[in-house]
């Protein structure tokens, strides 16, 4: 939560239809997209001129941390971050978010994948999560930002749950990536999945405010990928 600012809810349902509260139909397309690499990184390249592969390259990183690491994945949804858990690896992933229907499903990946003795779902709202100051070495935050009606405030709150020394990485759907991808952004919006968004730069900003240094956003397409460290 921001200083100075009330109760935020920035994972509540959206005007329209299937809000994120619940497990709205676009969930499970792009679900679907991510688990079939080939027909959906054509559907990527096509419809919002981002290519999947770099998706893939922040799950992996996942796979790197040493054992004992704790991950928290907001919004977790069907659990696409799982990817990156390699059996046996001896982390502790937390899976949050605020639609009991999508942990659900993150538990379904989690045992389809042999990571299920690594994995803890909760419910929680990203503007006001229920674990302590720097309780977590990693956070990822997949395809979030876009979907919260206050995406400031979300990064302030993720980033308070980071340790110093630990890395903040996600991706969102920009704002300012020119004309060609405002059909996604307005259909989005006017069935209830995606909030009011954010420019590249705005993320940047917000991270920096937030504590974080070594900043890095990378465009690809409609969508971005960004990380940074929390400073000690």
């Amino acid at each position: 939560m921001l200083p100075g600012r009330g109760p935020l809810n920035p994972l509540t349902r959206l005007p329209g239809i299937g809000g994120w509260d619940e497990d709205p139909a676009w969930a499970s397309v792009y679900d679907w997209t991510v688990e079939h690499p080939r027909l959906g990184g054509l559907l990527w390249r096509v419809g919002i001129h981002s290519d999947l592969r770099k998706l893939y390259a922040a799950t992996a990183e996942i796979g790197r941390l040493p054992a004992g690491s704790r991950v928290l994945d907001v919004p977790c949804g069907g659990g696409v971050g799982l990817r990156g858990v390699r059996p046996g690896q001896g982390i502790d992933y937390v899976a949050a978010d605020i639609a009991p229907a999508m942990l659900a499903r993150t538990r379904r990946a989690a045992v389809r994948r042999g990571v299920a003795d690594q994995v803890t779902t909760t419910v929680a709202d990203v503007a006001t999560l229920p674990f302590g100051d720097a309780a977590f070495d990693r956070v990822l935050t997949l395809t979030g930002l876009h979907c919260f009606p206050e995406p400031r405030a979300a990064i302030h709150e993720m980033a308070r749950v980071l340790a110093p020394g630990g890395v903040l990485a996600g991706s969102a759907l920009l704002n300012d990536t020119g004309p060609w991808h405002e059909h996604v952004r307005i259909g989005g919006r006017l069935i209830g999945v995606l909030g009011p968004g954010c420019t590249g730069s705005e993320v940047v900003d917000w991270l920096t405010e937030a504590g974080m240094r070594d900043v890095t956003l990378e465009r690809s397409g409609a969508i971005a990928y960004f990380r940074g460290v929390r400073g000690i």
